[in-house]
């Protein structure tokens, strides 16, 4: 998923930006277009740039590696991307494209776990205190503290059967649902959801402080 304009963070939408040389879209996609079990990789892009995508994206373009224009909303990119699928992909895994630091091993434990037919979440366990505020309050008032030993904060990739992904997907889509994430459109119907342990260092850019530190990641691994 990668057609979101990165207003959070403005100017050059956040995949298309540099990333210790190499646009973090790219970095993104290398781990699944590499990956010996993924037959096809589809890409949810703004409409203008699936049109004319970058010159670093366009010669990679093919039966392989395919472009659809996204939707307004993330459902609507991820159905879009889903019809662009050949009929024999059963396993579906979708990926944010402002994720570039992916590792195989997770890619492939979410694999295993969604080919068992059943919803599979990459996260890793909060480790922080939460605090729920006062609702309306002028100041930020500390209301309670929540419980984290159950919690665990949801990454990607994300895996299913894809039978079960579109099911979810036209359910929302027909009560005019927005989930924030697909596992919850899954949790819905009723789907059983895993967790794939995840590594910390699968990180979302969303402000400038995640590309610095996404930056400090790479180049302690160079």
């Amino acid at each position: 998923m990668a057609a979101g304009r990165g207003a959070r963070i403005g100017g050059t939408p956040k995949q298309f930006r540099d990333l210790v040389g190499v646009p973090v879209l790219l970095r993104a996609l290398r781990p699944f277009t590499s990956h010996p079990a993924v037959a096809c990789t589809v890409v949810a892009l703004p409409e203008a740039d699936a049109a004319a995508p970058p010159e670093w994206l366009a010669p990679l373009v093919g039966d392989g590696l395919r472009l659809v224009a996204g939707g307004s909303e993330r459902g609507d990119s991820v159905r879009s991307a889903l019809a662009a699928l050949p009929a024999h992909c059963a396993t579906v895994l979708v990926h944010d494209g402002a994720r570039p630091l992916v590792s195989r091993e997770t890619i492939d434990a979410v694999i295993a776990a969604a080919a068992t037919g059943v919803g599979a979440v990459a996260a890793v366990p909060l480790g922080d205190t939460l605090k729920a505020v006062e609702e309306g309050s002028s100041s930020l008032v500390v209301e309670r503290t929540i419980p984290r030993q159950r919690l665990w904060r949801a990454q990607t990739p994300q895996g299913f059967p894809r039978a079960l992904l579109e099911r979810a997907l036209n359910a929302a889509a027909a009560d005019a649902v927005q989930g924030t994430d697909d596992a919850e459109l899954v949790e819905r119907i009723g789907g059983r959801v895993e967790i794939v342990p995840d590594q910390q260092a699968n990180i979302k850019l969303t402000t400038p402080g995640d590309f610095a530190l996404a930056e400090a990641l790479l180049r302690t691994v160079s």
